[in-house]
């Protein structure tokens, strides 16, 4: 049955835009307070009568026999009677309080996601088969979610308030289980018992409503994520809106949250630079951006297409970002908190090349609508899976061929790719940059070196979270401090933290033929002997190219330097000057010039816990005397076969 429309003149919305005239501002920049009156009154006209989520109710038989038939759907409901037999995950206290006790995030967020995907999983496969035999299974996942102590992670869970019962905050994972509940009473609706649905709605009431009315009305409990620029404005705004728009009966209480999420999330936005580079890296894009464009996508559907978040000024160069990211087919740098192999996220990707007419011909047969198969919660198949603002535009022209460089000129960061038909050539990328980026790791100067679909030469990526990652703490990490990326080590100092930390870009020069920046690196150092330090990438284009790192360093007085390479394949030294790292066609090989300046070679395991147990080597190229000037020049090759 289609989400129905009325007149206003509800006494509800009255009273709340009294409330909302005499609130007062919070103090924190950016986009804050309570939404104006007057939008709140504009959205309800818009909204529907009734609540609506995203995705088909269980009774529209023609959407869901689509769904049934689409072969990336083939195996669900196999794959959900195989979920009944096993037993629902237990998630007790003491599991909950692992990461209190000992900062280990990964024992209780493995059972968490089990046992929270349980009930999304039975639910689509109740949807696509109709016979109510999930139903049981469903509600006794329901009623165990409802009944945990906190919905809130442990690691956002620092004083246990959220456990405890005395505070209820709001964070990633709350906000993603409030829309998935949603989305399953939208979607079952009356094949769920009262009682479950009762209980849906007075969990979701006080673990998300009441919070976040009260937040938005008078500042408490602290949700600093609503004015934050980083991907939890975005997710939790997502949720929380999805969440409302599609439980919450009265229709201007529903406005009141469209309208708060059309404010917040201009903080989110504010997050990137004007080139739309997301300094959070990629796995990030593909969360916090991702979000972006799921609330955008519930806001124009609930509304009727009145309102596009996705034409917002800076949305179209954000949306870029993963595209010019990519330095080789399937090879993305992995600056910043980024796994090692990320790569976008194949709905998301579909969704915007066809909704900005990217011709992405690839992306959109494999994941457009139905193509992209369940996805991990009810609310991204919903937005995804169901017909949308994107999918009912025609498709454009196959893209056009990619670029040889990609400059993100505000934030520091350039791609440079081989010709078009040059035979086993090198990529790079170049980092420039600060040290008080989103998800920021000392990396001011860092670089990616790829070949033939391998990167011999990386930034390692992200470490797997502790409770040390997120402390002050978080640099003593040898993969997040400078010590895990190839930059300099300056008078026996590794970078320092902050905003001031900061490459000055001195010149660039760009041609068919080569690429080539120069950076000031002096302002990441606190080294007061240090007069100069410039960093200057040349990448050629020429032959099987090659890239050339030259670093050029002055002092008051003599002193220690040093750069390095940062690997996880096979490394030998070749000859006096020269490295060979990697294997096969992967492998390069990097000549190493000090001048008459003798210089040791030191290679060190960075003993840090990464994604898949991956051990960067560090190869530490360092002057066996101190200077007073020096020039450190590695240059870049493919390895002889």
């Amino acid at each position: 049955m289609p989400c129905r429309r009325r007149g206003l003149g509800s006494s509800s919305l009255a009273a709340l835009l009294i409330l909302l005239s005499v609130l007062p501002l919070a103090s924190a920049t950016g986009a804050q307070g309570p939404p104006e009156p007057a939008r709140v009154k504009a959205l309800a006209a818009m909204l529907p009568e009734s609540p609506c989520g995203v995705g088909r109710p269980i009774g529209d038989r023609g959407a869901w026999q689509a769904v049934a038939d689409a072969p990336p759907f083939r195996e669900v409901v196999a794959r959900a009677e195989r979920l009944m037999e096993s037993p629902l995950p237990e998630a007790d206290d003491d599991l909950y309080l692992d990461f209190s006790r000992t900062g280990n995030r990964r024992r209780y967020e493995r059972v968490r996601s089990q046992r929270h995907a349980r009930f999304a999983e039975l639910t689509l496969a109740e949807c696509i088969e109709n016979r109510g035999r999930f139903l049981p299974a469903i509600e006794d996942s329901i009623a165990a979610v409802c009944a945990e102590k906190s919905w809130v992670y442990p690691a956002h869970d620092a004083g246990l308030g959220n456990f405890k019962g005395t505070s209820i905050t709001i964070d990633l994972g709350s906000s993603a289980t409030s829309w998935n509940l949603a989305t399953a009473d939208y979607w079952l609706g009356e094949r769920l018992s009262p009682a479950t649905r009762t209980r849906i709605r007075d969990e979701l009431q006080r673990r998300t409503f009441e919070p976040f009315e009260s937040y938005v009305e008078t500042g408490q409990p602290r949700l600093w994520w609503a004015t934050g620029t980083n991907n939890w404005n975005s997710v939790c705004l997502a949720g929380v809106t999805g969440a409302a728009l599609a439980a919450i009966d009265d229709r201007d209480r529903r406005a009141f949250y469209a309208a708060a999420a059309e404010k917040f999330v201009e903080n989110f936005l504010a997050g990137f630079t004007p080139d739309g580079y997301c300094s959070e890296g990629l796995g990030y894009w593909n969360y916090g951006f991702g979000h972006y464009v799921l609330l955008s996508e519930t806001l124009y559907q609930a509304t009727g297409g009145r309102v596009d978040l996705m034409e917002a000024p800076p949305i179209r160069a954000i949306a870029r970002f993963a595209v010019r990211m990519e330095v080789v087919p399937g090879v993305y740098p992995p600056f910043a908190d980024c796994h090692v192999g990320s790569r976008p996220d194949a709905r998301l990707m579909a969704f915007l090349s066809r909704r900005f007419g990217w011709g992405l011909e690839d992306y959109e047969r494999q994941a457009l609508l139905l193509a992209g198969g369940p996805s991990s919660s009810l609310f991204t198949m919903g937005v995804y899976g169901f017909p949308n603002s994107a999918a009912k535009r025609p498709a454009a022209a196959r893209a056009a061929e990619t670029p040889l460089r990609e400059w993100f000129a505000d934030a520091g960061i350039l791609i440079c790719r081989p010709a078009p038909g040059n035979r086993r050539a090198l990529a790079v990328a170049l980092k420039g940059g600060h040290n008080a980026e989103h998800h920021n790791h000392n990396d001011v100067g860092s670089f990616l070196v790829a070949l033939e679909g391998h990167t011999p030469l990386v930034d390692p990526g992200s470490e797997v979270y502790t409770a040390r990652t997120f402390s002050r703490d978080r640099y003593t990490s040898g993969v997040l401090n400078s010590f895990g990326h190839p930059v300099p080590v300056v008078a026996g100092k590794l970078q320092k933290t902050g905003r001031s930390a900061a490459a000055q870009v001195l010149e660039t020069e760009f041609t068919d033929a080569a690429d080539s920046i120069a950076l000031d690196l002096r302002a990441a150092y606190d080294v007061d002997e240090l007069e100069k330090l410039t960093r200057r990438f040349n990448f050629s284009r020429e032959g099987t190219s090659r890239l050339t790192v030259t670093d050029e360093v002055a002092f008051a007085s003599p002193q220690r330097f040093g750069t390095a390479l940062i690997t996880f394949s096979k490394w030998r030294k070749q000859g006096d000057d020269a490295l060979v790292v990697g294997e096969g066609p992967g492998a390069v090989q990097v000549d190493v010039d000090t001048g008459a300046e003798p210089w040791e070679l030191k290679a060190e395991k960075i003993d840090e816990d990464l994604p898949g147990g991956r051990v960067p080597i560090r190869l530490g190229i360092d002057l066996s005397r101190p200077v007073e000037k020096a020039v450190v020049r590695l240059t870049v090759v493919p390895a002889d076969q």
